[in-house]
């Protein structure tokens, strides 16, 4: 039989690993809202002015697939092509 005075108090493992939450940084939009033309969105500030938040890429890419059975059946001798853009 187990009391409490035989067992022994362990700290958590996970209590060494506690660190304080990073500053906070003040964002430069104050908000958000899609244009209905571009489709994009509008970070606005809080005097209303357009704010502008970075660039970001965009990229594309296509897989084509080869097979050189004669009889139209996945053959053992197959290929692959793969190309990517970004920019």
């Amino acid at each position: 039989m187990t009391t409490s005075a035989t067992l022994t108090a362990v700290r958590p493992w996970g209590v060494g690993r506690l660190a304080p939450y990073p500053s906070t940084v003040a964002l430069p939009h104050v908000s958000v809202h899609v244009d209905p033309e571009t489709q994009l969105g509008v970070f606005r500030d809080c005097d209303g002015h357009v704010v502008e938040m970075g660039k970001h890429g965009t990229s594309s890419g296509t897989e084509t697939s080869t097979s050189t059975s004669s009889d139209g059946s996945n053959g053992n001798d197959q290929g692959s092509d793969q190309d990517s853009n970004t920019d």
